[in-house]
């Protein structure tokens, strides 16, 4: 491949300085009990807790501060997840709903994670009349003994149920299933994938188990691999959803997402795609431009001055739910902050875009190019396609079969053109 994508770097250029975020997330960290593989910021929490409706006010609040900030004149996609946001009830999340609705009203996709639990009728009539367009089950499985393994409350006669109620209502609908985990085969694996696409679902999202330490499972595997999660069994299950998924009409257009026609998760596509964000909520995680970053210190005023050379802030919620009850103003927030130059957000860019099925296209590799050198681009990419993990279509790079599979080599090539450490900081 030449150099013509050269010059058609200064097309990426806008979103880089994008004053506004184009996406919102919302953290609720509230569930029934925490999940045997679960590392989430998310506690057990009793149904008639005050905690949750200060929090969620709290959340609103926040919200009001960034509408003020102009943070969400931009935003096109919302997703409020968990935790388990379905646990609030109805009420609240109608009024956290709505509230999105009202403060972000070019909102196209607004999403609510929920678990089939608490997916009752109640709730689901309430995310369609508040305006959600989209509800994303935590299924994992449907079988008994592997949800049981997992420490999910639902059985899967439960699932099953609630995501034909879900699919009923009118909400797209995406399921959320776990592979290489206990007490499951390649059986029983694709009995779930095709019980699942039988349910008429647009989307489903599907992910190996990763065994944390602290997690009720990290700690009972800590000191040896267990055969039902090695790498060959996770790679083995992976390629049997692409083949189960794909022969069901499911287009694979992330790395762990697959949707029917029109039913692409657009709120998932902006982390990949050089989109600034905005996470509000217990350990929510925001990119900002350096002019959203401006923006934000407005109301924040414990965040520090950056330097000059700074093109992208990452930003991590370090305040806990009861701190965010408590004070809810974004200025009594606590931040874990990354600051990244315009080269490293460069290289941040093309590792996150091979994500996608799409891969990169000449608009971000001609600014990478520029940014980055065209010399040093180009010989990783080379070394991506000597290695199989990528290839060329026509001007685009795109992942291959063993890229999807080794992602971690192809990830680490492309992030490797960063240069020097990204600072972090703290506020």
């Amino acid at each position: 491949m030449d150099g013509s994508s050269w010059g058609q770097g200064s097309a990426w250029m806008a979103r880089l300085h994008d004053a506004s975020a184009h996406a919102l997330y919302l953290h609720v960290p509230f569930c029934v009990r925490k999940c045997a593989y679960c590392d989430f910021a998310s506690r057990a929490t009793q149904a008639n807790d005050p905690l949750m409706a200060a929090y969620v006010g709290a959340l609103r609040q926040q919200m009001r501060e960034a509408h003020e900030l102009g943070l969400l004149d931009g935003i096109q996609t919302a997703y409020v997840g968990g935790g388990t946001p379905t646990l609030v009830g109805a009420s609240l999340l109608a009024s956290l709903v709505g509230d999105v609705r009202e403060l972000a009203p070019g909102v196209a996709e607004l999403s609510c994670e929920a678990n089939p639990d608490s997916l009752g009728d109640e709730v689901l009539q309430t995310l369609v009349r508040s305006g959600a367009t989209r509800v994303s089950i935590g299924v994992q499985s449907l079988n008994d003994a592997e949800l049981q393994a997992l420490g999910r409350v639902h059985d899967a006669r439960t699932a099953c149920e609630r995501v034909r109620a879900a699919v009923a209502s009118g909400l797209d609908v995406s399921c959320d299933l776990m592979c290489a985990t206990p007490c499951q085969d390649d059986a029983s694996w694709q009995s779930t994938l095709a019980q699942v696409a039988g349910l008429a679902v647009g989307h489903a999202s599907v992910y190996p188990l990763q065994l944390e330490e602290g997690t009720p499972l990290g700690e009972r595997w800590a000191d040896e691999g267990p055969a039902w999660n090695d790498p060959e069994v996770q790679a083995r299950r992976m390629e049997a959803a692409a083949a189960v998924l794909g022969d069901s009409g499911y287009v694979r257009y992330e790395v762990a997402s697959y949707a029917r026609e029109g039913k692409v998760c657009r709120h998932n596509q902006a982390y990949w795609t050089g989109r600034p964000y905005l996470g509000l909520g217990v350990a929510a995680s925001s990119m900002l431009t350096r002019e959203g970053y401006q923006r934000l210190r407005r109301a924040c005023v414990q965040l520090p001055v950056i330097d000059d050379d700074v093109s992208r802030v990452r930003l991590t919620v370090a305040s806990g739910a009861q701190d965010i009850a408590r004070e809810p103003a974004l200025e009594a927030l606590r931040f874990d902050i990354e600051l990244l130059d315009e080269a490293q957000a460069a290289a941040e860019d093309l590792m996150l875009g091979m994500r996608l099925s799409a891969g990169v296209g000449p608009e971000l590799l001609g600014h990478a190019r520029s940014t980055l050198g065209e010399a040093r681009v180009d010989g990783a990419i080379a070394s991506c396609v000597e290695r199989d993990l990528a290839a060329w279509d026509g001007e685009r790079l795109e992942p291959t079969h063993d890229g999807w599979l080794l992602g971690n080599e192809l990830y680490g090539t492309l992030w490797d053109l960063a240069p020097g450490e990204v600072r972090e900081a703290s506020a």
